[in-house]
């Protein structure tokens, strides 16, 4: 009988829009995992998605208690086929804006209505301009070493020199092998980190990157100005870490001095009503983290609904004591 009436407000809700006490913006872990907790809350909930996940290149995912080595795609149809048994209605499509009171304009779609909204939009990775980079995004070319670098230990490792952060990278990395090279590209090396690079074992090589040199299907070595060809079967680029927070910020969201969406320990943004989870606000969060901050914001947007719900309940109270 639950199921039958989730179904019906469903089909209501896909021809009209709908309102709903929470819209999700996004459907990756940060946004299932809240959407789970509010839809076995009880409460009417509509996540919007856009399918286009940060960690599609990669073909597993580590690192998450009971999940590590699954597929990233298998975890969102796992999240996606449980969300579903709570009444949730999942609804593919982009989100344009979102005006205060709130209503979730859809690109060429329904307009939904909310009481509260949770925007998990993530991140995108933005790869320097370097040839066979995006070719072997999420294949030999990794990111995280917490992620990725088990699955290539003790293998002749690079590290590109394409981001102040990549000296921190090139220490971490020299964890799970002896033969670590930093190519230090366009990248000014302090004397500071020369020595410390230099002490953990890490070469360092000198000279602009040419390319990535791939042969077969994967990476064979990376090539610098001059031809120089140095052999690597895996390398780590640190990307530029672009949040996905356009909706936020035409909400007037507050930023923090690091220029991104601030929020408190439950995602709570400056905006009354607004949250906000996952690698939209905090770009080091794994996926096991980008879980635990969706149900985290969950409760909290819960309990800020339940608050309301109350006052108005007492309100209701108090004018039918008066009318009699």
């Amino acid at each position: 009988m639950i199921n039958a009436r989730n179904d019906q407000l469903n089909d209501q809700r896909a021809d009209h829009g709908g309102a709903y006490d929470v819209v999700v913006v996004g459907a990756g872990a940060a946004g299932l995992n809240a959407a789970l907790l509010l839809g076995r809350a009880r409460r009417e909930v509509a996540v919007v998605d856009v399918g286009e996940p940060r960690n599609a290149p990669a073909s597993h995912m580590h690192g998450f208690l009971s999940r590590d080595g699954l597929p990233p795609a298998a975890l969102l149809e796992l999240g996606r086929a449980e969300i579903a048994r709570y009444g949730v209605r999942l609804i593919a499509g982009r989100v344009d804006q979102i005006d205060h009171g709130y209503y979730v304009r859809m690109v060429g779609g329904p307009v939904l209505t909310a009481r509260r909204i949770l925007v998990a939009t993530g991140l995108r990775d933005e790869l320097p301009d370097i040839p066979g980079l995006r070719e072997r995004w999420g294949k030999d070319l990794l990111h995280c070493p917490y992620c990725h670098a088990y699955e290539v230990r003790e293998q002749p490792l690079a590290v590109l020199g394409t981001h102040p952060g990549a000296v921190h990278q090139a220490l971490l990395v020299r964890q799970w092998s002896d033969d670590v090279v930093f190519f230090a590209h366009t990248l000014d090396v302090t004397p500071q980190d020369r020595d410390r690079l230099e002490a953990r074992g890490v070469r360092i090589v000198e000279g602009e990157i040419k390319q990535l040199v791939v042969d077969g299907g994967r990476l064979r070595g990376v090539e610098i100005a001059g031809g120089l060809v140095v052999p690597r079967t895996a390398a780590f680029v640190f990307p530029r870490m672009v949040p996905r927070d356009e909706l936020l910020t035409r909400l007037g969201c507050a930023k923090d001095d690091n220029g991104w969406v601030a929020t408190d320990r439950t995602g709570r943004t400056s905006v009354p009503g607004v949250w906000a989870a996952g690698n939209v606000i905090d770009p080091r969060a794994q996926v096991i983290a980008a879980a635990g901050m969706g149900s985290a914001a969950a409760f909290a947007i819960n309990t800020d609904l339940l608050d309301e719900d109350v006052e108005r309940a007492v309100e209701q109270r108090r004018a039918l004591t008066v009318s009699q």
